[in-house]
């Protein structure tokens, strides 16, 4: 549990992170994201899910040990709920374990952009 704190902890004292290009999504899932998801088709979930394919999949549907909120949550991840989530996870899934949130309405949408494009 300490390696997930100081992860966050980590996160969250970040100096802030701007999007500037076409590629600004990537960029930031790669400075935001990536110490607990994955994306390549070859690697398995870490500490999160990974994220490949999760635009359009339903929650909690990949070979991971989801949390029961998640897993019981119905939701499907298009751009509107993963807009939601990621502004506030455990807002919009009480008991979810994902502790990182991303604030910034032009970070989320430069990442969730990015996402979509991992097939």
């Amino acid at each position: 549990m300490n390696k997930i704190w100081a992860i966050v902890f980590t996160l969250v004292i970040s100096p802030p992170i701007t999007a500037h290009a076409a590629d600004g999504g990537e960029t930031l899932y790669k400075q935001r994201c990536i110490v607990c998801h994955k994306t390549s088709p070859d690697k398995a979930a870490s500490i999160g899910p990974n994220l490949r394919g999760v635009v359009g999949r339903p929650a909690g549907s990949t070979e991971f040990r989801y949390s029961t909120a998640i897993a019981k949550s119905r939701l499907k991840w298009d751009s509107k709920t993963l807009d939601a989530y990621l502004t506030a996870p455990s807002k919009l899934v009480p008991g979810t374990r994902m502790v990182v949130s991303v604030p910034d309405a032009k970070q989320r949408a430069a990442l969730i952009s990015y996402l979509a494009t991992l097939r």
